[in-house]
């Protein structure tokens, strides 16, 4: 059976293409406003003292935050992975769960215990607790995987503990730090319920104030096209300081696990890290949700209300996390069975719209829907197409895996049954890639409850989510009637982070 290798002879291709024009759009969005709107406007709006601000705070948010972050993921990763910490599996666990608290929950908890908690100082402790485990999580898989015989021959050649772990353990860990740090840059740079509670401006904030205040207006969309430069910087320092070294050893390596090392003296030192981490990242917002829920009694309980909101949240979230499935397929099955120079620059165009805020994906469908297709303004439709821009690559990812754990061998036999290709890939090839696919659903839907952004901008008049009702209570400074649905919000999150604890463990076979 001839195998596909052009994708342009191929439907799947076609769809696959289809997609990724699709997925470009945000940035086409903001080339075409640019151009649109003229040199002299672009200049004048882009090269003004609002934007160095926001410049300069974005910039020193991200500066100092992702360093704050590694350094104590790195931390925990070590304490719960190479020590004998007493209970490191709990703590490792306790370090993950921090992800099923939607940021803006933190911001919210947060300033209800501190009240003057705001600016700089204020954004870069909030960031702190709420991102650090999209770094602790591939830090920690990575350690788990080490060879335990490089640095036993480190040791061996009278180098010291520290050293070993400079010099030997700590390169190493380059790709899981560059990955954690692009991945909690990229959340910074797109997040906005978080500062507007601490009253910190960032470029996210105020592209949102600039749409509610002069709806769409060439304002917002240039401060867009300077937050897509900011991504692609991110994009580019990733990459160079990722290099290009091999990591790859040839062999097995080592089947036996790494030694812990011993704290003795320094345990309960070392062991007040995880648990101040534990307080400040889970204790305050589960205090701060108690506090309010108490104070507010059965009265906040408004179950209809509520029940509604849940139930739109999870409609919309079924719903969008099965159209990302969906249309991830192709891209999915091209990159395992046909991949190529091609179907490389196709893949990098879904995996760079994920790398875009939410706010700038909403900024472009709106754009578009209001000069090209108005009766698509504001409509179901709209949102969950940006849900799909959105979170797109989490479906990829988990498809890949999903698709390559299928023989091909199987397809081919389905197609020289009497099986078209449409009909071989959909029931032998995707039958067997369930797993990953209802996987790939899960990680978009729980993504979709938490989404805030484009949710505010693009939901249709009436629709009210989880997410959305908490932020219409909390801005309204009633804490109280917002604390149930940051707790129902909470709740749905927790099988997402025990998925992604599972996961990494799973990276290194535990």
């Amino acid at each position: 059976m001839r195998r596909t290798g052009r994708i342009g002879q191929s439907w799947v291709g076609a769809a696959a293409l289809l997609v990724s024009l699709f997925a470009l759009l945000p940035l086409g969005f903001v080339v075409w406003i640019a151009w649109q709107t003229g040199w002299e406007t672009v200049v004048a709006l882009v090269f003004r003292p609002r934007v160095g601000e926001l410049l300069v705070n974005t910039g020193l948010l991200v500066l100092c935050t992702v360093p704050l972050c590694a350094v104590l993921a790195l931390a925990l990763a070590w304490l719960t992975e190479r020590s004998d910490l007493p209970g490191a599996r709990t703590w490792s666990w306790l370090a993950v769960a921090p992800l099923a608290v939607p940021a803006f929950v933190h911001s919210y908890a947060w300033i209800t215990v501190a009240p003057s908690l705001h600016g700089l100082f204020g954004g870069m402790l909030v960031s702190l607790i709420a991102y650090f485990p999209f770094m602790y999580l591939p830090l920690s898989a990575a350690l788990r995987r080490l060879d335990p015989s490089m640095e036993d021959a480190a040791s061996s050649l009278g180098l010291s503990p520290w050293a070993v772990f400079f010099r030997v353990v700590l390169p190493q860990l380059r790709l899981a730090l560059c990955g954690g740090a692009l991945l909690v840059g990229l959340h910074l740079l797109a997040e906005y319920g978080l500062y507007v509670m601490i009253r910190f401006d960032t470029f996210t904030t105020a592209i949102v104030d600039q749409f509610q205040s002069t709806y769409n207006g060439p304002a917002a969309n240039m401060l867009a096209g300077v937050l897509v430069v900011c991504c692609f910087v991110l994009l580019g320092l990733e990459s160079g300081v990722r290099g290009s070294e091999r990591y790859a050893r040839v062999g097995t390596g080592a089947a036996r696990m790494p030694q812990r090392a011993q704290l003795g003296r320094y345990t309960f030192i070392a062991w007040m890290l995880p648990f101040v981490t534990t307080v400040l990242a889970l204790g305050v917002p589960l205090f701060t949700l108690t506090r309010w829920l108490i104070a507010g009694g059965a009265a906040v309980w408004r179950l209809d209300v509520i029940g509604a909101a849940l139930g739109q949240t999870l409609v919309l979230a079924v719903a969008g996390g099965l159209l990302t499935t969906l249309v991830s397929v192709p891209m999915a099955w091209l990159s395992i069975r046909a991949p190529g120079k091609l179907q490389r620059v196709l893949e990098a165009c879904n995996y760079m719209v994920g790398s875009l805020p939410g706010v700038v994906v909403a900024l472009a469908l709106v754009t578009i829907t209001v000069r090209v297709a108005l009766p698509l303004y504001q409509t179901v439709v709209t949102i969950l197409l940006a849900y799909m821009l959105m979170f797109l690559p989490r479906a990829l990812v988990s498809l890949r895996a999903g698709i390559a754990q299928a023989p091909v061998e199987l397809e081919y036999a389905a197609r020289s049954l009497g099986r078209s290709p449409a009909q071989a890939l959909w029931s032998v090839t995707m039958r067997l890639a369930a797993p990953g696919a209802a996987a790939g659903m899960a990680l978009v839907s729980l993504g979709i409850t938490n989404e805030l952004t484009a949710t505010l901008l693009l939901a249709p008049t009436g629709t009210q989510t989880l997410a959305t009702a908490f932020w219409a209570f909390s801005s309204e400074i009633d804490y109280a009637a917002a604390a149930p649905y940051a707790l129902t919000m909470v709740l749905l999150s927790m099988p997402l982070t025990w998925l992604l604890y599972v996961q990494s463990k799973r990276t290194a076979g535990r």
